[in-house]
């Protein structure tokens, strides 16, 4: 095997051991940055989390902290520099019965150094840890079943329930299952806790209940650097199965709880606190209409006042908060532009606007005490993953060592655009492997965003066009309309007619991308994943120009699809009966020529598995001919969801994907994988 076989790039699995970087967590005097680590547990089906050290001066190399086999999670620091958080590494035992497998521990991680012990556990374990820098206060969230008040009670119906095997749950409301899993069984509560003692000898004390049994609302919660003021955002129901979002302050002290952002046309989230406690910086969401898009503004509120007012109303991109400045003048924010993701400081009067960052897609944005810097995760598809300080009056970034490296990638990105036929620029990324000339040009894969309200922008491990273009493949990542990052007429031109802008919009960049003299224009294949597997519907429906189409996780008849989502509301406001009629690519299934794969997990809620089941039947209803030539395949995950997450089905995954494109586009049958 030649080096060149050897890489993540081209080995898959290599690539699914990779470790990348997932997050970051910084001390509150500012000395020291935790990077979270993901890499496979020892037989490589799983993934686990290991905290590294990571100096935010630049002088000194990670170092790695936690060794556990089963992973971390949810970290925090203590006022004295001591980490605290969760994992599901064995726990000691206390007395003469060994824990329970429901059981789970708080770890704390001596600042001054040593081993991490036991700070508390609990039966059902821990959700959230929210810790700040003036008092030794704990914010926790705990898991608990409807109806319970105290955790003996908890454990009690968790124990029971599991000895019987019950897995059942009475709904009385909407929604009933989000993304992955399914809700009501158990939801958050929030508790407040001293931690006294030092060094090797933190405990919890003075344990508060916050809010009580609330059922499903609570849904993210963020803490003020002097402890004094907690927000949530918090969901509401309402008739007819609506779900909105509010955001609701409560007393760190007493659990006194009130609403802070409300609106009958709007919703509420992503909020975070200044240091004093006084101002929430957070994201008014317009709700919208079978014609008029969502919108989303900045939205400064006064805690002293109760008035809360929109930020930097004339900016057309879609910040989302990550800090507020020391003396509450500036709020950074991250928003998609232009195919990156930079981080942008707001002046919370006047709205000014200013970049900070050049380059990439910046996650897990943290402000240094003193706010003269920022630290970031920062990738791009011309990097998979590094940690930047950015300097907020310079406005540059430079880059801290890392916990992970890379090798070199194997091939180039360009920027690549054309104009649609209204005018209106479309952009893109495309992708090329090393060699591509008008003297041995590459095949191009189409492959479309999710969303549809996305950009391609950021690194991802879940889509990874290198893998390809390893393979020799070229592969195109257009945003069009739909796309964030280029402002509110780019979406409205897609709103309510998926099937007209975003996929002229596509062939357009396809068609300019196919008559470069590098790229071959006989041999392209399409591929999309949720709103691109509608995409690879739509576009099944419509041409015959690819010589294959991958469809993964997709919408295929909108009208079962809007009720039976795990959000139904949401869709509701976009998929009026017209637009069902005008969009859904089941209407079409009859005019479906190209070879298609079909992908869908099936504990998807998101794009339920009925959408992938409907697609299949519609291509094997439709096909008449030689059973030995039916052209199309359907890979189906019996335990994978929306996305494709353990290591072992990503490679059957990429493998499947690989091997039906080869196929296709030689004309042969398909190779099939060894696993399948």
């Amino acid at each position: 095997m030649t080096d060149a076989e050897k890489s993540p790039w081209f080995d898959l699995e290599t690539y699914v051991t990779t470790p990348r970087l997932t997050g970051l967590v910084l001390s509150h005097d500012g000395t020291t940055l935790m990077a979270a680590v993901q890499g496979p547990d020892a037989d490589k089906t799983a993934y686990t989390t290991s905290l590294w050290s990571v100096d935010p001066r630049g002088e000194r190399r990670a170092v790695r902290k936690t060794r556990s086999v089963k992973g971390e999670a949810a970290a925090a620091f203590l006022r004295d520099g001591s980490l605290v958080f969760t994992s599901k590494r064995d726990i000691p035992t206390e007395g003469d019965d060994a824990p329970k497998d429901s059981t789970s521990a708080l770890w704390c991680l001596p600042g001054d150094g040593g081993e991490a012990y036991v700070l508390a556990r609990r039966d059902g374990g821990w959700g959230t840890v929210l810790t700040n820098a003036d008092t030794d206060d704990v914010i926790l969230g705990v898991l608990m079943h409807d109806g319970v008040d105290d955790d003996e009670a908890d454990a009690a119906k968790r124990e029971t329930r599991s000895k019987k095997k019950v897995s059942a749950i009475l709904h009385d409301g909407y929604p009933v299952r989000y993304w992955d899993h399914d809700l009501g069984a158990e939801h958050l509560r929030l508790r407040r806790a001293t931690v006294s003692g030092e060094g090797d000898d933190h405990r919890l004390e003075d344990l508060k209940d916050l809010t009580g049994d609330v059922g499903d609302a609570i849904e993210a919660v963020t803490v003020s650097r002097n402890g004094a003021t907690l927000v949530a955002a918090w969901e509401e129901h309402l008739p007819q199965g609506i779900t909105v979002g509010r955001l609701a302050r409560i007393d760190p002290a007493t659990g006194e709880r009130t609403v802070i952002a409300t609106a009958e046309d709007a919703e509420f989230g992503g909020a975070v606190v200044s240091d004093d406690g006084r101002y929430v910086l957070a994201v008014r969401h317009r709700i919208s209409s079978p014609t008029q898009s969502v919108d989303s503004k900045l939205w400064l509120i006064d805690l002293e006042t109760g008035e809360g007012r929109v930020v930097a109303d004339d900016w057309d991109r879609w910040g989302h908060p990550v800090a507020i400045s020391p003396d509450n003048t500036t709020g950074y924010v991250v928003a998609d532009e232009d195919g990156a993701a930079p981080v942008f400081s707001v002046d919370l009067g006047s709205g000014e606007v200013r970049r900070l960052t050049q380059e990439g897609a910046h996650s897990s944005v943290l402000r240094s005490p003193d706010g003269a810097t920022l630290y970031a995760l920062r990738s791009s598809y011309a990097n998979p993953g590094d940690i930047v300080a950015i300097d907020v009056a310079s406005a540059t970034s430079r880059v801290l060592p890392s916990p992970v490296s890379y090798p070199e990638l194997p091939g180039r990105v360009e920027r690549v655009e054309t104009q649609a036929s209204d005018g209106t620029r479309v952009p893109g990324w495309l992708i090329l492997p090393e060699g591509a000339s008008e003297a041995d040009p590459a095949p191009l894969t189409l492959w479309v965003h999710g969303g549809p309200l996305g950009s391609w922008n950021a690194w991802s491990w879940r889509w990874c066009p290198w893998l390809l273009v390893s393979r020799g493949q070229a592969v195109l990542l257009p945003d069009p309309a739909l796309s964030t990052g280029y402002g509110l007429d780019y979406i409205q031109r897609g709103w309510g007619q998926w099937g007209a802008e975003p996929y002229t919009d596509i062939m357009a960049l396809t068609d300019a991308v196919e008559a470069r003299g590098d790229i071959r224009d006989d041999a392209s294949v399409m591929m999309g994943g949720s709103f691109g597997g509608y995409m690879a519907n739509w576009i099944a429906t419509h041409t015959d120009r690819f010589a294959g189409i991958v469809s993964h996780a997709s919408l295929w008849n909108l009208t079962s699809f809007g009720p039976t989502t795990d959000a139904a509301w949401y869709w509701k406001r976009e998929l009026s009966p017209e637009m069902l009629e005008a969009n859904s690519p089941h209407t079409l299934a009859e005019e479906i020529v190209t070879p298609m794969l079909v992908i869908h997990g099936d504990k998807d809620y998101r794009v339920p598995i009925g959408e992938g089941l409907a697609l299949w039947w519609a291509l094997n209803e439709h096909y008449d001919g030689d059973l030995d030539k039916f052209p199309h395949r359907f890979l189906y995950f019996p335990d994978e969801n929306h996305w494709i997450l353990t290591p072992q089905h990503a490679i059957v995954w990429y493998e499947t994907v690989l091997a039906f494109a080869d196929g296709v586009r030689a004309g042969e049958p398909m190779r099939r994988p060894e696993l399948l």
